[in-house]
């Protein structure tokens, strides 16, 4: 029997989920939340679960989805914030990611950070998600050292790409790292790398 469209109501029903998941799988990981918990914190009935989600494991990769679609629109604003020059909008990126990932609040916390590790090896589906959502944030990273190329407030020694990449790496690091030692060392560091970097100096 073919699955029904679902209303307006029934899409604010699933958003509401999304969201709601995102913030107890931010603080405690996928394979740590049951859908009980879920569900529950939601206050949403078991079978509505299914209505949406064929398992746990697609409900994980839309639950990706809905994050890095949030996630990106984010990032747009700071990256094309008026009156700025590039380098300006794209170190105002980094600085409220390093406050998000130093706060205990949920609902900032990157789920790349989160469940990167975590679940890339137990579903496909999910690291398929995880992989076009990185993605497509490092090639906006690009974009905005190709405008800051321009403007003259960035000088890369590379290219816009690959130096999109290390500064995405840089600082995915620092946020595993900072969980490891509990303190600020790993973020101090990737913002002086990265003023370096910017800067189109060795490392």
């Amino acid at each position: 029997m073919a699955r029904k469209e679902p209303t307006s109501r029934n899409s604010a029903a699933k958003t509401h989920l999304l969201d709601t998941a995102q913030r107890i799988v931010g603080a405690k990981g996928f394979s740590g939340v049951g859908l009980n918990q879920l569900l529950g914190a939601a206050c949403i009935p078991k079978g509505s679960f299914y209505y949406y989600f064929a398992s746990k494991d697609a409900f994980g990769k839309d639950l990706l989805e809905h994050y890095f679609e949030k996630d990106l629109s984010q990032i747009d604003k700071f990256l094309s914030e008026p009156g700025r020059t590039a380098r300006e909008r794209l170190i105002a990126y980094w600085r409220s990611f390093r406050k998000n990932q130093e706060h205990d609040d949920p609902d900032g916390k990157c789920l790349a950070v989160k469940l990167g590790a975590e679940v890339s090896d137990m579903s496909e589906g999910m690291r398929l998600a995880l992989k076009a959502g990185t993605s497509a944030i490092i090639s906006r990273l690009a974009r905005i050292l190709k405008e800051g190329m321009t403007d003259g407030s960035i000088v890369i020694s590379g290219s816009p790409g690959a130096t999109a990449l290390t500064l995405y790496q840089l600082w995915m690091g620092a946020s595993v790292m900072a969980k490891i030692s509990h303190d600020r060392g790993a973020f101090i560091h990737a913002n002086a790398t990265t003023e370096r970097i910017l800067a189109g100096e060795a490392l």
